[in-house]
């Protein structure tokens, strides 16, 4: 896999659990673990992004 394919992945991976968030966070009754836990990933995805791209 190359550098912009892995960098492409990670990217779509951090939408999922952006979109995830949202919908766990707009339910009546939100799962406030599981919401804190899905940041916690889209935080390393997006470290790692910034790894990726040298900066």
């Amino acid at each position: 896999m190359s550098l912009q394919a892995r960098i492409e992945a990670l990217k779509e991976r951090h939408a999922t659990l952006e979109t995830r968030i949202a919908d766990e966070d707009h339910r009546p009754r939100p799962d406030e673990s599981l919401i804190a836990r899905l940041k916690v990933e889209k935080l390393k995805l997006k470290e790692e992004m910034e790894r990726l791209r040298g900066g």
